[in-house]
């Protein structure tokens, strides 16, 4: 049976023989001494791949850092949210955006709902229609939910009435009543909100760096 223990003693000698040995000539491929290399002084292959490493993972979060910085929304495509409540509805930042001004109105639900009723109307399979319809249900129009929206009496009692066979546009008059209640009400409190307007003051300062 072989002995494994390595004394400290002999370790330091290798360590030292390792350091010390001479530079290899050009074209030759250095030894892989990796285990002895556990102090990160000396020149490895294990050390080259390792910071190798380190930098292809800086480069990423570089690159993730720019694509962030790359999806924000334009001078133009921020002008255009005010000219077109649809078109901000389409943009994705325009959406967020306009997410963030809700919920300083504790009316962000209201959103959220219309998006959830989105999603539903592109779903084909019965029993995914089935879950997301009661989802919606139990998450925006029972009573019992503490983010109830504000739907009339009468298109309420039509959604309870269809929950006994949901359908993918179940909830189309409904989702119609908060597009509604949001484009009179609420859009045009947000393109008057600090929310808007320092959007577009900082969109316009971009502009004129450039």
């Amino acid at each position: 049976m072989f002995n494994c223990t390595v004394s400290g003693v002999e370790m330091r000698k290798r360590q030292a023989a390792h350091i010390e040995a001479p530079p290899q000539a050009p074209g030759q491929p250095r030894p892989n001494t990796c285990c002895l290399c556990w102090c990160g002084c000396c020149k490895c292959l294990w050390n080259d791949d390792r910071m190798e490493r380190s930098e292809r993972q800086t480069c990423t979060k570089m690159d993730s850092i720019e694509a962030t910085e790359e999806q924000r929304p334009s001078l133009e495509e921020v002008l255009s949210w005010a000219r077109s409540f649809e078109m901000m509805l389409r943009s994705l930042e325009g959406r967020e955006v306009f997410r963030q001004f809700l919920r300083s109105e504790y009316s962000e639900d209201n959103l959220l709902f219309w998006l959830a009723c989105e999603e539903l109307k592109k779903e084909t399979d019965p029993t995914a229609v089935d879950e997301k319809a009661r989802i919606i249900y139990e998450d925006y129009v029972s009573i019992l939910s503490p983010k109830e929206v504000s739907l009339d009496s009468r298109v309420r009692e039509g959604i309870n009435q269809s929950l006994a066979e949901p359908s993918n546009l179940m909830y189309e008059e409904a989702q119609l009543q908060i597009y509604t209640l949001m484009h009179r009400d609420s859009f045009p409190r947000f393109l008057n909100s600090s929310v808007y307007r320092d959007l577009l003051a900082s969109r316009r300062r971009t502009c004129l760096d450039t």
